[in-house]
């Protein structure tokens, strides 16, 4: 490990992570990080990708929350963002932690207002992407054929 002290754990894009583990690997466990989502993050912050997550120094890990926070200034391109041409300002964010949880709920509600069809399915309890619903998604009710007495 050439005299690096290793960090057990890593506090980093409000996320505890394992800091055994490599960067690639490790940084998948934050909420809204894909892996090729990560790859791209590490290859912008010119960090190898199985480096350890513990022997990255604090420039580096500053590094890394620049590009999530700033991906159209490291040219991100916007296919791998989460949050594609938002309907508010038409621009492409990555999402991370809670942000993903409060967006996701912030366009369902929307969605349920308009009265589309993805929102009335939404609020019916109901499959919502064109899935069967003869024979699953069944819950509380008799499953299988009933014979009349």
């Amino acid at each position: 490990m050439s005299g690096v002290e290793l960090k057990r754990i890593v506090r980093l894009l409000n996320t505890t992570l394992d800091g055994t583990k490599p960067v690639i690997v490790a940084l998948t466990g934050v909420r809204g990080i894909s892996h090729t989502l990560a790859l791209t993050i590490l290859r912008k912050a010119g960090i190898h990708p199985n480096r350890l997550l513990g022997e990255l120094s604090d420039e580096e890990y500053a590094k890394i929350e620049d590009v999530v926070n700033n991906p159209h200034k490291y040219g991100v391109p916007w296919w791998l963002m989460n949050r594609q041409k938002d309907y508010r300002n038409n621009e492409s964010r990555i999402l991370i932690g809670d942000d993903v949880n409060w967006y996701m709920t912030q366009d369902i509600n929307l969605m349920k207002k308009i009265g589309s069809w993805k929102g009335i399915r939404h609020e019916l309890g109901l499959k919502v992407r064109g899935q069967r619903t003869k024979t699953t998604g069944r819950v509380g009710k008799t499953v299988g054929y009933q014979r009349k007495k």
